[in-house]
Parts: C-alpha cells; structure tokens; sequence
C-alpha cells in the first residue's frame, strides 16, 4: 500500500539531504522506517549491495542533485520518462525514485520485512505541477463523495463512504510528515493522497455489494479516478522543494 511505501520516504529524506536539511544517516534511518533493513545494488561505485548510508553518500558523490517520486501504473505512467528498462521495472512494481543529476533510478522490491533496491539508468522527469496536481486531488474528492453517495454506497461499505465524505478529516493523522525543507501545504497534500489511496485500495477489494453490473462499474470509475488523482498529487507533493 502506497501509504507507506518505501519510494515515498527514499524520495522526501534524499531530497532532505541533498538540500542539507538532514545528514546522510538520518536520512537512512527515516527511509529505514519500521523495516529490518535496506540495501541499493547496482552502484557503479560499489559491486556489492550497499546499506542505506553508504549508498546515500554515493548517489551524492555520483551528482544526484534532487529525487523525483514515481508512482507509474499501466496507463499512467506518472513520474516515468524512460528508457524501457526502468519503466518496465518501475511499472512491474509500481513505484520507484528518479535521481536528476545522477541520472539513474531506484526499484525497490519487497522481501518480508527488508527492500532491495535496484539502480537502472533512468531520465529525469518534468517536474510536476503541485498547484494543478493538489487541484486535481480537491476535485476528484468532491466529484468521488457526490457519485458514491449517489449510487447509495453507505449499504454497501459505511466505512468507506463515510471516509470519502468526511472530506475534513483526511490529512490530520499522526505521522504524516514528509521531511525537512517541505512546506506544510505539501505535507497536507501528501497526507491526504495517502488517505485516499488507503481509501480506493480498501475499497476496490470488492464490488461494495453492487445491486448491477452499471453500479459495480460506475463505483470502480469513481474509485480509480479518485486514486489517479492521488497518485498525481503525492508524486507532486513529494517532488524537490526546491521547485516550490
């Protein structure tokens, strides 16, 4: 679940770093998170699997200048910009991180507890627009609430409506934060794209007791759009802040 993905924290704490807002070891132990342990293969630098730390100050030393987040699904390649090979790897699991500068990219693949970090050559994406991205999000909450309360999605799954209704709680949890150096209208974005995320993952896991083949497809509509827009929103808000 993108909520607490792996690519979300290597992005925010590398750009922390790279800004000078953290060290490479607090970096390291923020993108560690919960997990027993990281490690990036593929350093030109360093044939062997690298920890957290060393690897962070390699991608610096390599000229990594700002992390980009990528959250690419068939169809919506967003963050991606090539070549093939990344965006093959990127799309298989369905998040990675572009470092400008550096011109590579990381693919994270999920072993229990622990991340193995794949390094590929990748081109740096445009960055994205925050303010049409965060935009977006506002709109397709609206526009997500209004068609599920149409289509009587309380009987089918009160805790899913109530969640896209309650527009006003979303984005005050705990431990929402993103990294030093991002202002507080990014975290709040950032928050609120997890939570619909979370939302739309939870709730695509079946039909909501549709009474129709229309009703099931017409709440999958409005349930993937709303991720969509979710998608686009926290790859903007984690993007550098440097381009804010």
């Amino acid at each position: 679940m993108l909520t607490t993905a792996a690519s979300v924290r290597f992005t925010v704490w590398t750009n922390a770093m790279l800004t000078g807002a953290c060290d490479p070891d607090t970096a390291a132990h923020k993108i560690l998170g919960e997990d027993v342990g990281h490690h990036v293969s593929g350093l030109a630098a360093h044939p062997a699997p690298a920890t957290l730390p060393v690897a962070l100050n390699l991608l610096r030393a390599a000229g990594a200048t700002q992390a980009h987040l990528a959250l690419p699904i068939p169809g919506d390649p967003i963050g991606l910009a090539g070549p093939p090979t990344f965006n093959e790897a990127a799309l298989e699991t369905g998040e990675a991180v572009v470092l400008s500068g550096a011109e590579i990219g990381l693919v994270p693949s999920y072993v229990g507890p622990a991340v193995q970090w794949t390094v590929l050559p990748a081109t740096s994406p445009q960055p994205a627009d925050f303010g049409e991205a965060d935009r977006g999000l506002r709109a397709a909450l609206i526009q997500a609430a209004e068609s599920l309360a149409a289509l009587e999605v309380a009987r089918w799954k009160p805790e899913v409506a109530d969640a896209l209704i309650d527009i006003r709680r979303i984005g005050t949890g705990k431990g929402d934060d993103l990294a030093p150096g991002y202002e507080a209208r990014a975290v709040k974005t950032a928050a609120t794209a997890r939570r619909c995320l979370a939302i739309a993952d939870a709730a695509l896991e079946d039909d909501g007791a549709a009474v129709t083949g229309a009703e099931a497809d017409a709440r999958r509509r409005a349930l993937l759009d709303l991720a969509a827009a979710a998608r686009r929103a926290l790859v903007a808000a984690c993007g550098p802040p440097t381009n804010r």
